[in-house]
């Protein structure tokens, strides 16, 4: 089991930045790959980044590449998104997530995320 709790979400302006955490507990959170994904009202739930269990290698949707970062630290079981020069359409609930399975560089599913954190980006 792993439980997940996102925070850091909020009410912003197009061009503002917004950071979002997620802490994990319950499992040896080093060895797990994690993701962030996003659900807006009306659209399929995306993916927009992911980070492998070593922290090297990172993923990010088309549509947030140049503008999020993840990143993690393990000495606090943290993972993070750094958002930048965010935009209405990234308005959304923001989930991290996680598949349990050690040692990988991408998840196969999200069996574990959070009970995610809202963004809004007003224009």
């Amino acid at each position: 089991q792993v439980q997940l709790e996102e925070s850091g979400g909020g009410l912003v302006q197009a061009g503002d930045s917004l950071r979002l955490s997620c802490a994990a507990s319950g499992r040896t959170f080093s060895r797990l790959a994690m993701a962030w994904f996003r659900q807006a009202p009306g659209k399929e739930r995306e993916e927009v980044a992911s980070l492998s269990w070593s922290g090297v290698n990172t993923w990010y949707a088309d549509s947030v590449k140049g503008r999020f970062t993840i990143s993690r630290d393990n000495s606090k079981t943290t993972v993070y998104l750094q958002m930048n020069s965010l935009k209405p359409e990234d308005t959304a609930v923001y989930y991290c997530a996680t598949d349990g399975r050690e040692f990988t560089d991408r998840l196969f599913d999200f069996t574990y995320r959070g009970q995610g954190t809202q963004v809004t980006v007003s224009s």
